[in-house]
């Protein structure tokens, strides 16, 4: 059998990028049409689709690796069945990939903006968001958005600062994702530049509250599949540690919803698909889409503001203001004996390092760590325990 060789590859790749033409929805993005910021010799030369490059990228980024140490809800919980940032991120990338193949969208950017959505998360998740972004804004860098540290990981962290060079689409489409925003209908943006990316970049950092939407279909699903993946699977965790019964759940969203993490997901998941079907824009129906907002507005309040899963939040407050401290100091000191110069910004390259200022690298350090990681330099005398018992 005679073997391929490089221009048998680059014609399969061809041939792959022709069949998107035929196969895929015309409001697909299509895999030719990926914008890079940077040339990239080995992809043009390679027979890899572009945002098929832009999953493994993610894939096999250190900071993909610390998912599987990183708060999602629960934190400090003695529970295996509770779900991680890892879980989470695995379950929207099905979820958002099962829609897109039936709108005949582009899997592939679906799974790369899916599995980097969460990339920036800090320890100890929304709480953890919440006092970084404290810290942030009292150093006068601005809030802490972890949507906006994903990129900037990507971009401008891994790979000692020299990042991935993902496509614009896949950065967008991590930027642009907001699951606690209740969207009833999702309509792109296309025609976005890195110019007008960076610029919308630019003015989110000082106003968190920016609405933005994706450039591709592609983003607006997994923005969608974002809130499917954790509003049923909170729910289960929340019931399994006692915080919550089933009986609890606002009648108006069982009856439209179900009252089960796998019945939410169905009904969703064939609502979105249903209403959103060879249209320019993702939707929920009206029903549907009203019985999820007051799903949401219920575990707001019943979940995720509970101070029943938050005793310990004090300590944790108070460690990432000793933690963001302490580097700062060391970094303004020179302390190259500091882990933040030993494990941080050893071999970092230049250009990270002249275009941030030190609480800039402090914050990318601090977001960086795993839940274990962060409370290994905490004080002895703030180290928390764990608060299964409690509930």
């Amino acid at each position: 059998m005679e073997r391929f060789n490089s221009v048998d590859l680059q014609r399969v790749k061809e041939s792959l990028n022709d069949r998107e033409g035929t196969f895929l929805s015309p409001l697909a993005a299509r895999s030719k049409e990926a914008i890079r910021r940077f040339p990239d010799e080995r992809i043009d030369a390679g027979h890899r689709q572009n945002y098929a490059v832009d999953s493994d990228r993610v894939l096999h980024s250190l900071a993909y690796t610390r998912y599987i140490d990183k708060t999602q809800v629960f934190y400090l919980v003695d529970n295996d069945h509770i779900t991680h940032r890892v879980l989470h991120v695995q379950l929207v990338s099905k979820i958002s990939r099962t829609i897109g193949r039936f709108l005949r969208l582009n899997e592939d950017l679906i799974e790369a903006i899916a599995l980097g959505h969460d990339i920036g998360h800090c320890p100890f998740g929304h709480d953890g968001e919440t006092y970084l972004s404290d810290l942030c804004e009292a150093h006068g860098i601005g809030p802490f958005q972890h949507n906006l540290q994903s990129a900037r990981s990507l971009e401008s962290i891994e790979r000692k600062g020299r990042g991935w060079n993902l496509t614009l689409q896949t950065l967008d489409g991590i930027v642009c994702h907001d699951g606690e925003i209740h969207s009833h209908e999702l309509s792109p943006e296309p025609d976005k530049t890195f110019e007008r990316f960076d610029r919308q970049i630019a003015r989110k950092e000082v106003d968190a509250a920016l609405p933005l939407n994706p450039m591709t279909l592609e983003g607006c699903v997994m923005r969608m599949a974002d809130t499917i993946g954790y509003i049923g699977r909170d729910i289960e965790d929340a019931i399994r540690l006692n915080l919550i019964e089933r009986q609890d759940l606002p009648r108006e969203s069982v009856e439209r919803l179900g009252n089960t993490n796998g019945t939410i997901v169905y009904t969703l998941v064939t609502d979105l698909i249903k209403n959103s079907y060879e249209k320019p824009a993702i939707a929920f129906s009206e029903e549907v889409s009203e019985a999820l907002k007051i799903q949401k507005e219920f575990n707001l309040h019943n979940i995720y503001l509970n101070p029943q899963i938050k005793p310990e939040s004090g300590k944790i407050r108070a460690i990432f203001n000793v933690l963001f401290d302490r580097f700062l100091n060391d970094l303004q000191d020179g302390n190259e004996n500091s882990i933040i110069f030993k494990e941080y910004l050893h071999d970092m390259s230049d250009n990270y390092i002249l275009n941030n200022k030190p609480e800039e690298i402090v914050r990318d350090f601090i977001a960086g760590m795993t839940d274990q990681y962060f409370l290994r330099q905490a004080p002895e005398e703030l180290s928390p325990g764990k608060i299964t018992e409690r509930f």
